[in-house]
C-alpha cells in the first residue's frame, strides 16, 4: 500500500484581516499618504456596479475597487504608487489588543506540549484577503505567519512575446496581478488543505487527492473572520468538519448583533470581542480550538502506532 506524503500533524488557521486582526481597513494609510478622501472613493467604488451596469458591462463588487485604484493612479491622485510603498503602509496597520503577541503564543502553547510535541504537532497562521498583500506582508504580522494571499499589483508588464530584455526597473503599479473577491478567498482554504501552497510545482490547487491523505485536513483548519463577506469561506469549513469564529469590536453593538445572526443561522460556531489578549473569551475559545484539535490528532496518531503492532506472545497454560 502507499504511503501517505503527509503526516496531517498540522494545525492551520486562517484569518481574514480587515475588521478581524485590525480595527479598521487596510487602504487608510494610501489615503493618508495621498491626501485623498477615503470616504470619497469607497462612495465612487460603490457605485461602479450600477455605473458599468448601464453600458451593458458587469463587474465584480468584491475587486472593482482595484480597478478604481488604477483609475487614481493615472489621474495622478496616486502618482508614484508602487509595491514598495504598499508594503510600507502596513508599519501603520494597528492590529487589535493582542496582536501579533497571540499568533507566536498559540503556537508555542501547541509546539511546546510534551504530548503533542511527541507526534510533532504543529500550528501554522495564515491571512487570506481581499485587501493588499503587500500591505500584508508589510505589517507586523508578517513574521508569524505561513502564507499571506490577498490582491496584488504588478507594476512594469511584460511586453508582446515578453523578450528578454533585462528590463525588470520599477514603475507605478499599472495592472491587476490577483484579485480576491469573498467566493474566491475558499480556494486558498483549498490551497492549504491540499498542500499546494507548500508544494506549487508538484500539486495544483484542481489536483484529485484522497482527502485522507491531504496535507491539512479540513477538520484541522480554523478560520476566523469578522462578517457576512466571509460566509463562502464559513461554509466550506462547517460543511467539512472544520471550525468557524466571528468576531467584533469591543463595544459595537451593531458588529455584535451581526456575528449573532451569524452564529444563530448556523454560519458561525461560535464569536467574541477582537480581543486576543490572555484570558479573553477570543484567547480563551481559539486557544482550546487549537487543543481539542492537537488531542484528536494525537489520538488518531495513538491509534494507528496501537494497530500497526500486533499483540505479543503469551505463555500458553
Amino acid at each position: 500500500m502507499a504511503s501517505s506524503p503527509f503526516e496531517q500533524n498540522i494545525i492551520a488557521m486562517v484569518w481574514d484581516c480587515d475588521k478581524t486582526l485590525i480595527s479598521s481597513y487596510m487602504q487608510e494609510p494610501l489615503f493618508r499618504h495621498f491626501n485623498v478622501d477615503g470616504a470619497q472613493f469607497w462612495k465612487e467604488v460603490n457605485g461602479l456596479k450600477a455605473y458599468y451596469g448601464r453600458q451593458g458591462i458587469s463587474v465584480n463588487q468584491d475587486t472593482s475597487y482595484l480597478n478604481h485604484i488604477l483609475t487614481y493612479v493615472k489621474a495622478g491622485l496616486f502618482k508614484g504608487l508602487n509595491n514598495r510603498l504598499l508594503r510600507e503602509f502596513g508599519k501603520e496597520l494597528v492590529f487589535y489588543p493582542g496582536l501579533p503577541e497571540f499568533f507566536g503564543e498559540i503556537k508555542k502553547l501547541i509546539e511546546d506540549d510534551p504530548k503533542y510535541k511527541a507526534f510533532d504537532i504543529r500550528l501554522e497562521h495564515y491571512v487570506v484577503s481581499t485587501g493588499f498583500a503587500e500591505t500584508i506582508r508589510g505589517s507586523a504580522i508578517a513574521p508569524f505567519v505561513e502564507g499571506i494571499f490577498g490582491c496584488e499589483f504588478i507594476e512594469v508588464p511584460a511586453s508582446v512575446g515578453y523578450p528578454q530584455d533585462g528590463d525588470s526597473g520599477h514603475g507605478e503599479i499599472s495592472q491587476i496581478a490577483c484579485a480576491l473577491d469573498n467566493t474566491s478567498k475558499t480556494r486558498y482554504l483549498f490551497e492549504i488543505n491540499k498542500g499546494s501552497n507548500k508544494y506549487p510545482d508538484t500539486i495544483d490547487v484542481n489536483s484529485t487527492i484522497a482527502r485522507e491523505v491531504r496535507r491539512v485536513p479540513f477538520e484541522n483548519m480554523v478560520y476566523v473572520a469578522d462578517g457576512p463577506s466571509d460566509v463562502p469561506a464559513f461554509s466550506i469549513l462547517n460543511y467539512n468538519g472544520g471550525s468557524t469564529f466571528a468576531v467584533y469590536p469591543a463595544g459595537d453593538v451593531n458588529a455584535f448583533k451581526q456575528v449573532d445572526a451569524l452564529r444563530r443561522d448556523g454560519r458561525v460556531q461560535m464569536f467574541g470581542e477582537a480581543d486576543y489578549r490572555p484570558a479573553k473569551q477570543s484567547w480563551l475559545w481559539l486557544t482550546e480550538k487549537a487543543r481539542a484539535i492537537a488531542d484528536s490528532i494525537a489520538a488518531k496518531k495513538q491509534a494507528a502506532i496501537k494497530n500497526s503492532a500486533s499483540n505479543p506472545p503469551t505463555h500458553l497454560n
